[in-house]
């Protein structure tokens, strides 16, 4: 019989989310949402979760939530230490 192992990922920070490393990532995204007619809004920061506010062309587009998966919280993860996950209201 053969022997499997699960890892599983932990959603725990490994350490505190610089706000101001966040807010300087987030303008660095803008411009390319601005560019579609869209924009965000942070709304706060808890454990790691990163929870944001998608308005304008961005709050009723289908696509939003692939941009912010694959897009937004692959930027955010790269270059923000602490970020584990990010979440968006329309």
């Amino acid at each position: 019989m053969t022997e499997v192992t699960i890892k599983t990922i932990s959603r725990e920070p490994l350490e505190e989310v610089d706000i101001e490393l966040l807010s300087e990532t987030l303008e660095y995204i803008r411009p390319a949402l601005q560019a579609d007619g869209g924009d965000l809004v942070l709304l706060g920061v808890e454990e790691g979760v990163v929870n944001l506010q998608m308005v304008g062309a961005c709050g009723g587009c289908p696509m939003s939530m692939m941009t912010l998966k694959a897009g937004i919280e692959r930027i955010l993860q790269d270059r923000v230490p602490g970020v584990v996950s990010v979440e968006a209201t329309a």
